[in-house]
């Protein structure tokens, strides 16, 4: 279930074109069998099943997450280290550490490709991403025990006298997130505007703020975080009850990762780690 990462593949690659020079040298016999050791190096390069724990990772000893991250409080990138940070991000440290594992991020990648990479299989073992638990989603892959309870917000500039009845124009623009509930829910309920879908939340904020936009739909928490600390000068004009949760997406062809997975975040809310980073983002538990 696990594929070779192409690291992988380059370190297989050059460990099996050394066998070959040897065998070069050492004559035909020892060939076939030069060739057969370095086929099963490659196999044991990826082969990274945990016999013990029953479930498979992309990398051996890792927990491999892959998410947008450019979604603060839930994950962004620390301007002076180039890092990642965020609750999910400390959640996800927490979640290696109680399944004895390392964690490792991938770069940044648009949202709507999180669950096809997570479905497809060999780059990451599962996506973190303050994605809502959907449906939809669980037809492509798994999805954990829920972690954040989340709802929809419609934040516009700060003086302006825009509602949801007056947003729902054929001249209003609506800014969102693509691929997320809550460009579902604005297309769904705001169906005379024009709904943009972007790449990030900080995108649609920046948009509103200039006035390229009148006004962005997006998750509740990311909201208000964002008007708290960066843009003040916007405002949640409403709160949709939309009762959302969070999962983290596990490939099907994975069951024991994803049982893993539950079963450390239940020990996270018993030993209280999931409360601490609560706390830590949001200055006390959700």
């Amino acid at each position: 279930m696990s594929q070779i990462s192409r690291r992988q593949f380059l370190q297989g690659g050059t460990l099996f074109a050394g066998t070959l020079a040897l065998t070069a040298c050492g004559g035909g016999a020892s060939e076939d069998t030069s060739a057969q050791g370095a086929d099963e190096t490659v196999a044991d390069q990826s082969a990274t099943t945990d016999g013990a724990a029953g479930y498979t990772t992309v990398e051996a000893g890792k927990l491999t997450c892959i998410s947008n991250l450019f979604f603060p409080p839930f994950e962004s990138m620390n301007e002076q280290t180039g890092d990642p940070e965020g609750f999910d991000i400390d959640v996800s440290k927490s979640l290696a550490e109680h399944m004895g594992l390392e964690v490792n991020w991938l770069p940044s990648q648009d949202f709507d490709t999180l669950v096809p990479t997570i479905k497809n299989g060999g780059k990451a073992d599962v996506a973190i991403a303050g994605m809502t638990i959907t449906d939809k989603r669980k037809e492509e892959v798994d999805m954990s025990d829920p972690y954040v309870d989340s709802n929809q917000s419609i934040v516009i500039k700060s003086g302006t006298d825009e509602t949801a009845e007056t947003l729902d124009d054929a001249e209003k623009v609506i800014a969102v997130q693509s691929g997320t509930t809550g460009q579902e829910w604005a297309q769904e309920n705001l169906p005379q505007a024009t709904i943009k879908p972007l790449s990030t939340v900080i995108e649609a904020m920046s948009g509103v703020q200039t006035g390229l936009y009148n006004a962005v739909v997006c998750d509740l928490p990311v909201s208000k975080y964002q008007i708290k600390t960066s843009y003040t000068d916007l405002e949640v004009i409403e709160e949709i009850p939309t009762g959302e949760q969070y999962g983290i997406a596990v490939s099907k062809d994975n069951p024991g990762l994803l049982e893993a997975i539950n079963s450390a975040l239940a020990a996270m809310e018993s030993d209280g780690s999931m409360a601490a980073i609560e706390a830590e983002w949001f200055g006390s538990a959700l």
